[in-house]
């Protein structure tokens, strides 16, 4: 018997010496700082999605409907600390140690290890927790906050007015002429480097959204500059955000809205929701 239980005993830790020198061999092939495979042969692929935020209660996960009264206290403190939450890792940053942490020029990447600064000031008035982001206001509509899904080593490609595609919205068409327009006059070298943004775009799906969304403006610019490009998983790094403020949305009614994000290299799909995120907002009397 005795001869049994010394056979396991040396049998169990053979093959658990085994699995761990096995164990150690294969992180030895591991980078904790970049994943092994990337872009084209990862599973993520290199075709970034939209989030929005803030989200809907988790009763209902499906949800993506923002609904709210803008005179109900409760009903909007809800939506506030659900983006203060979101917002408070872009404060906590501010702290610690920040010696990789520089004040970058619009599209220009910094260097190795180094990432650009990402302030949340005044200029983002109303989409500010001070303003309630403006989910508290009887004339407009509230913020809501685009994130572009962070996919290591993705580089984007760039549009510029020679070669937007036809089914960029006419706002945004015009709004880039208008950019290369203003820098050209003023015979600014900083064109090329505005002109580095993967743009957004916020519609009413259908023709009657399109009618009750009403004006949308773009804090503080509108698209992710392309000083936050390429992610390497570099300590400080901040995702870029776009706060988008509904001016002024029909109310009473529900309206479906799609924000794409436009690079070159960004393909949409509405069904797989590839390169653009969906949501509802309706605001009640």
């Amino acid at each position: 018997m005795r001869k049994i239980i010394l056979f396991y005993i040396i049998f169990y830790a053979a093959l658990i010496g085994f699995f761990a020198a096995l164990l150690a061999v294969f992180y030895q092939t591991l980078d904790m700082k970049k994943p092994k495979w990337q872009l084209d042969k990862s599973v993520i692929g290199t075709n970034p999605g939209l989030g929005f935020r803030p989200m809907p209660p988790l009763i209902d996960v499906e949800s993506t409907l923002i609904r709210y009264k803008y005179d109900n206290r409760g009903n909007i403190q809800y939506w506030k600390e659900q983006l203060d939450d979101f917002l408070s890792i872009y404060k906590a940053k501010k702290d610690g140690n920040r010696t990789n942490v520089e004040s970058c020029i619009q599209g220009v990447s910094p260097a190795k290890d180094k990432v650009c600064e990402l302030i949340i000031d005044a200029s983002w008035k109303p989409c500010l927790p001070e303003y309630f982001y403006s989910f508290n206001s009887s004339k407009k509509g509230p913020c809501i906050f685009l994130k572009l899904n962070k996919i290591y080593g993705w580089i984007p490609e760039y549009y510029n007015s020679s070669s937007m595609p036809k089914n960029m919205p006419p706002d945004l068409q015009e709004h880039i002429r208008e950019l290369e327009k203003n820098y050209s006059i003023h015979g600014s070298s900083e064109m090329p480097n505005v002109l580095k943004t993967v743009w957004v775009s916020c519609e009413g799906e259908n023709p009657g959204d399109m009618e009750n969304i009403g004006p949308v403006i773009y804090f503080p610019q509108r698209g992710f500059g392309g000083q936050y490009f390429p992610f390497l998983n570099q300590d400080n790094y901040l995702s870029p955000l776009v706060a988008v403020s509904f001016e002024s949305p029909t109310r009473g009614v529900t309206i479906n809205i799609e924000c794409k994000a436009w690079a070159k290299n960004i393909y949409h799909d509405r069904v797989d929701r590839r390169g653009s995120v969906h949501f509802e907002l309706m605001v009640d009397y």
